[in-house]
């Protein structure tokens, strides 16, 4: 890329960062959700999970749609098409609380999926190449992400804060955040539709010759053993503070206030923000591979700890919280010893998304466009993993659940140490 270029490139870079965020601030509204559902539908911790489930299994539906979607229309009316299908997903949810309908709420939070899945096809791949792919791509990725992180952070301590008493919760009690969601589809889809977006996938299409390759996305090992580390980073990611909030809010469990175990969930995503800028500020000079296995093993180990260390310790931790006025401070809670080891997670998963992606769409060249609607499937795992995890903590309890996103992290390990490999370095990729 020249200077001029990259100088023309700074919009579409920072509409694809906005986007970055949109997605995060919606997907992770499901997750907090879970609670209110719990209260006003007399719901167990799995079925709780449904909303979130919803929002995810949609990526299952529409990951290869959207790809295919992405390599005829472009980046730009994808990212359109994608932005009113994710207000008319909110606006759904909006109803459902008038409505008072658990049926018509995962109606809603599924539509959003399909939105969410639609806008990741696009974001990812378009920021990896406005950064010239290797770790500048990555670079940009980990920037995205961090803005991401940041909408994370937001989403459940501003439900935890609607929500106050858990026992009264119901779905109207968060309508001010789904009209802030409500607000950013409009605002960034008007903004998109005047905006330049170079499309370089598209363009290599339409110079193709027409004829059918006989290689594809999933002729690349590594792109192959990525969808399942895909698949299994974004069920880490979702399970570890979704489950934690539910813990935490359980007045048989953790037993603290509904709003205070918003805000420790959401420090674990302010976590993942400070790990992002970090991400940000090392990504050129530190490989995906290193990243992405320095930060699963850790990660591992923190959820190790929390398993086995005792609900009884606890300690003081600082965070964000609102006061009985409701004004937002800086202070200390007591909490469990377990719930800081999986908020310190947050640092870990920070770094995986990109590294991942990175890993495994390098080398794939005029494959990237459709690999991307692969990986879109596979983000189905932030779904249907913390379900599993739930469905484990109505059998087992809380602490016993997180054999599953221990499990899922050793495999990440082993993917940045090996999976991640191209051995197919013959296949023709311009």
């Amino acid at each position: 890329m020249t200077r001029n270029q990259e100088r023309n490139y700074t919009l579409p870079i920072i509409m694809m960062i906005l986007l970055f965020g949109m997605i995060s601030f919606v997907t992770n509204l499901a997750a907090p959700m879970g609670i209110v559902l719990k209260n006003q539908f007399g719901v167990s911790n799995f079925l709780g999970m449904l909303g979130n489930f919803a929002n995810f299994i949609a990526y299952a539906c529409m990951g290869i749609p959207a790809g295919k979607l992405l390599e005829k229309v472009g980046y730009k009316k994808t990212a359109l098409v994608a932005i009113v299908i994710g207000f008319a997903g909110v606006a759904i949810q909006y109803l459902s609380g008038i409505a008072g309908s658990f049926a018509i709420y995962l109606l809603g939070a599924f539509v959003a999926g399909f939105s969410m899945c639609t806008l990741n096809a696009v974001v990812n791949p378009m920021l990896n190449t406005l950064g010239g792919g290797g770790k500048k791509g990555n670079q940009l990725i980990q920037v995205g992400g961090s803005f991401n992180s940041l909408m994370g952070t937001l989403v459940p301590m501003l439900v935890g804060i609607l929500v106050g008493d858990v026992t009264k919760a119901s779905i109207p009690d968060v309508n001010p955040v789904l009209f802030i969601a409500l607000g950013i589809f409009a605002t960034v889809g008007a903004v998109l539709y005047f905006v330049n977006i170079p499309e370089p996938h598209i363009a290599v299409s339409r110079s193709a010759t027409g004829e059918k390759s006989k290689f594809s996305a999933w002729s690349f090992r590594h792109f192959v053993l990525g969808t399942i580390a895909i698949f299994v980073y974004v069920g880490v990611e979702v399970g570890i503070p979704g489950t934690l909030n539910l813990f935490l809010a359980d007045p048989n469990a953790g037993g603290i206030a509904a709003a205070t175990a918003g805000f420790v969930a959401g420090t674990y995503w302010f976590l993942m923000l400070i790990g992002r800028f970090v991400g940000v500020g090392i990504g050129r000079k530190v490989s995906s591979k290193t990243m992405l296995t320095t930060a699963s093993a850790i990660g591992a180990i923190f959820v190790l700890l929390a398993i086995f260390a005792p609900i009884a310790a606890k300690v003081s931790m600082p965070v964000v919280q609102t006061g009985g006025t409701g004004a937002i401070s800086f202070g200390i809670v007591e909490v469990p010893v377990n719930a800081v080891f999986l908020v310190l997670c947050g640092l870990c998963t920070s770094v995986m998304w990109g590294s991942i992606f990175n890993l495994a769409v390098e080398g794939l060249g005029k494959y990237v466009a459709a690999g991307s609607g692969i990986f879109m499937v596979m983000v189905c795992g932030g779904g249907i993993l913390p379900l599993l995890q739930n469905l484990i903590v109505d059998k087992a309890g809380y602490l016993i659940s997180y054999w599953v996103p221990l499990i899922g992290l050793i495999y990440l390990v082993y993917y940045a140490l090996a999976g991640s490999k191209n051995v197919n370095t013959d296949i023709p990729v311009d």
